[in-house]
């Protein structure tokens, strides 16, 4: 039960979308948490690409809501779960292997992890040499690519 390239990492399964109020606050808690602990942290914003969505219905069997943890390729729980294990000192425990990171902002894309798509400019729409309109097939569902930077 561990996401795509999850070994020996933390993943966090989020959302930037501020659609359902309780869903970002517990997306930004959870940040935050980690954030305190000066690790890196690879954050999957399902709301920014469909494909990291599909990654974790797949690895859970259902569609859940997020966030969702993974510690070293272990599933740890949602919002709940781990303010509580966080409460408890628990997930420091967790965490404690894993080396401290000083990062700065990245000056590419800010630390969203997404640009607009270079080849098609974020219309997901191409021009063939014969003229005809095609889909880009660089980017995702919303003209995005991932930052070659944060990669």
């Amino acid at each position: 039960m561990c996401p795509p390239d999850c070994e020996g990492k933390v993943v966090l399964y989020f959302t930037s979308l501020r659609g359902v109020r309780k869903t970002f606050e517990n997306c930004c808690m959870l940040r935050l948490i980690l954030k305190g602990f000066q690790i890196h942290v690879d954050e999957r914003d399902v709301w920014m690409h469909s494909k990291f969505r599909q990654e974790l219905t797949e690895v859970m069997g259902a569609a859940l809501s997020v966030p969702r943890l993974f510690i070293l390729g272990r599933y740890i729980g949602g919002a709940e779960d781990v303010q509580l294990l966080h409460e408890e000192g628990i997930l420091g425990k967790l965490l404690e292997d894993l080396p401290v990171e000083c990062r700065q902002v990245c000056k590419i894309c800010a630390d969203v992890r997404f640009i607009p798509c270079t080849l098609c400019r974020g219309s997901c729409k191409i021009v063939t040499s014969l003229g005809i309109s095609e889909r880009c097939s660089e980017c995702n569902e919303n003209g995005l690519i991932m930052c070659p930077l944060c990669d």
